[in-house]
């Protein structure tokens, strides 16, 4: 199973994107999707999950209030909208699922399945 991101691009300060992600068999189960970035030079960090069942969400507290994960039952497809988008949030923005019980949505090692990644630049 692939995940497949989209939804990248170049914005100014303060503009809106709005990121997909869509796992490549629809009858993939997960339990948990996330959001993680990458910035030139960092270690990948977290920013957002769902909880696919119910909808229970959660956020980095750099996001929280200006980015909102969703997901679409229908379409088998996680969002990420991100509004008032600032310069340091500008990196590589990478999807991920997990299928079984996570101990903390935050760590990255708990996710077996990512997505390729796309940029996210924003300018000042």
């Amino acid at each position: 199973v692939q995940l497949q991101a989209s939804g990248g691009g170049l914005v100014q300060a303060g503009d809106s994107l709005r990121l997909s992600c869509t796992p490549s068999e629809r009858t993939f189960s997960k339990n948990y999707m996330g959001w993680f970035r990458q910035a030139p030079g960092t270690e990948r960090e977290f920013v957002a999950a769902i909880r696919w069942n119910g909808g229970h969400t959660y956020y980095a507290d750099s996001v929280k209030g200006r980015f909102t994960i969703s997901r679409d039952l229908a379409k088998n497809t996680m969002y990420l909208q991100m509004n008032s988008l600032k310069p340091e949030d500008t990196a590589v923005y990478y999807c991920a699922a997990n299928r079984g019980i996570l101990s903390t949505v935050r760590d990255d090692s708990a996710y077996g399945y990512w997505g390729q990644g796309t940029q996210v630049t924003v300018s000042s």
